[in-house]
């Protein structure tokens, strides 16, 4: 039976990952440092069947031990945090290029069939957008004057209001923080390496990733869990700007699945894939659907009107490309999804770390 390795397999997704991999017989081995940060408070273990090595992706011994015998590698270890990324910059560009590049250099003395990277959808920037004339816009910045001022909506070259619109793979990568450049670097790190060694190698773009298991205590974390901790201490959810900056959430398992199928397919060797819903919605939106399936629709999200550096205002994803070649279609929308999340959130310890993510941010001269 194949072997499977995956980094950073203790964490949520990889959880799920290695699941979805035992499910289909594959032998997984997961590699993972046990960082407190993301691990510290959790209440799920990796699977029982799957075999655990504790290390750092950094330290060369540890993962070439972890890399004898496997045939495949999904690679998930990084740190994850667009606002902490700006003030931890050596943190994350350690763990998330550096890690990467030991692991590659790994490879070449243990080598493998296939590595699939999680990449992110902070490369993109802002997403695609259209003008009024139905011109599609692949590379549009908001100004920090007009940020300042409340206006958070970007413009066109020429001040035109635009629309935004589904971000597919032909979108240009724009980097708007330290976390974006990371996870890029590793994605192009990981497919240049794939064509230089004959290693066949695919990167997925998630989105926003939920579903029972995160670290709810992590204030770095997915923003419905954000917003899980905030409710579950009587609290209302944080919300920067104005709430209508729309998203894209992906439940975890549909995610699992994506990895799966990246590892699988033929015709995913070379590939970068947009992993998400197809579907958008407004934080604002997403806030309220929560409280109210936590039966507290009292805590209406608090909007600060203010934008942290580094966010963009829209970015949700057009998932053509997965669906026709790796057969990926999403079956947990988020609507349908929070019940299973809730039930978690109600049987775990959240602490709520918001206001602090909040104060460091505007300590550092973060939030505008």
């Amino acid at each position: 039976m194949a072997k499977v390795l995956v980094t950073g397999g203790a964490g949520f997704i990889g959880r799920h990952v290695a699941e979805e991999l035992l499910s289909h017989g594959y032998d997984v081995r997961i590699l993972d440092a046990l960082i407190d940060q993301v691990h510290g408070d959790a209440e799920a273990a990796p699977p029982e069947a799957a075999e655990i090595h504790r290390g750092d992706i950094r330290d060369k011994t540890s993962v070439v031990k972890a890399l004898h015998g496997v045939d495949y590698v999904i690679h998930l270890a990084a740190e994850v945090g667009v606002g902490q990324s700006m003030y931890e910059i050596a943190r994350y560009v350690g763990v998330n290029d550096l890690g990467t590049a030991v692991l590659l250099e790994s490879i070449i003395e243990k080598p493998v069939r296939r590595i699939v990277v999680a990449s992110s959808m902070s490369v993109y920037g802002e997403g695609l957008y259209e003008n009024e004339a139905g011109k599609r816009m692949g590379f549009i910045r908001r100004r920090m004057d007009r940020i300042k001022a409340g206006e958070w909506d970007p413009r066109g070259p020429d001040g035109e209001r635009l629309m935004p619109v589904a971000t597919d793979e032909q979108k240009p990568v724009d980097l708007a923080s330290i976390y974006a450049l990371t996870k890029y670097a590793q994605e192009k790190q990981v497919l240049i390496f794939g064509e230089a060694y004959g290693v066949e190698a695919a990167a997925l773009r998630l989105f926003n990733v939920f579903g029972a298991g995160q670290a709810l205590s992590n204030p770095y974390t997915g923003v419905l869990a954000n917003f899980a901790a905030r409710i579950a201490n009587g609290q209302r959810p944080m919300i920067f700007e104005d709430g209508e900056q729309r998203r894209d959430f992906v439940h975890v398992g549909d995610v699992a699945r994506a990895f799966g199928l990246a590892m699988e397919q033929p015709r995913a060797a070379g590939h970068v894939f947009n992993i998400g819903s197809g579907q958008s919605y407004s934080i604002a939106e997403v806030a309220r659907l929560l409280a109210e399936a936590m039966d507290r629709p009292d805590l209406a999200p608090e909007i600060l009107q203010k934008a942290r550096l580094g966010d963009i205002r829209n970015c949700f994803s057009d998932i053509s490309k997965a669906r026709e070649l790796l057969g990926f279609e999403p079956q947990l929308k988020l609507e349908h999804s929070l019940d299973p999340f809730v039930a978690w959130v109600r049987n775990s310890q959240a602490v709520d770390r918001g206001a602090e993510m909040k104060r460091q941010l505007e300590e550092r001269g973060l939030v505008a």
